[in-house]
């Protein structure tokens, strides 16, 4: 895969942006991902009420799914060991962020893969939020090529790496993590029973 050229259209536009549009993409990019825990929270907090055991189990997996799909980026940018492009490509423009040091590898985008992850996972476990989660994941992974750190084929497989491992394992685990949820509002104990929620009212 080679998407260099892209990869200077876009940084090369980054740099003919206004320094607000540059500004925003630079914090968008270093903390955008901490909206989504935000989300997992406020996903989670609503399934408590009196949602059914399936439907806490899927805010519960949500965090978790990403957390895999972390792991397995990473296992993959391990094993590739391509340098990140704000270092490799001959005179392309400054990254808009510190370049990372040789060693956190470029391929594919942990970023992405964590954005993609969590807006698949998100989705499936309130669908109106697919609104909101794909379009900022989506934003994520342009952002990660605008500031310079990504070529965009990092990003696209992160996004897909991500996304459906979240899908795969969510569509596994949804129905036992749904009757460990019962049980765990079945036992009676305050702090568990708080956790999960009561269940829908009999």
């Amino acid at each position: 895969m080679d998407s260099t050229a892209l990869y200077l259209d876009i940084t090369g536009f980054a740099h003919s942006t206004p320094g607000w549009v540059r500004s925003a993409f630079e914090i968008w990019t270093e903390y955008g991902l901490l909206l989504f825990g935000v989300f997992f929270l406020a996903v989670w907090w609503r399934s408590r009420g009196r949602a059914g055991s399936r439907t806490v189990a899927l805010a519960v997996l949500a965090p978790a799914v990403t957390a895999a799909a972390y792991v397995a980026s990473e296992l993959v940018k391990s094993t590739v060991d391509e340098e990140r492009p704000c270092r490799a490509v001959a005179g392309a423009a400054a990254s808009l962020v510190a370049c990372p040091p040789t060693g956190d590898w470029s391929f594919p985008s942990n970023h992405s893969a964590l954005a993609g992850a969590a807006a698949v996972a998100l989705a499936m476990a309130a669908r109106r939020l697919a609104l909101l989660t794909v379009p900022l994941a989506l934003l994520m992974a342009f952002s990660r090529v605008f500031v310079g750190v990504h070529y965009p084929h990092d990003v696209v497989m992160g996004l897909l790496l991500g996304g459906s491992l979240a899908a795969l394992l969510v569509l596994a685990l949804a129905g036992p993590a749904g009757r460990i949820v019962a049980a765990m509002r079945a036992s009676g104990v305050p702090a568990v029973v708080w956790f999960t929620g009561p269940g829908p009212a009999r």
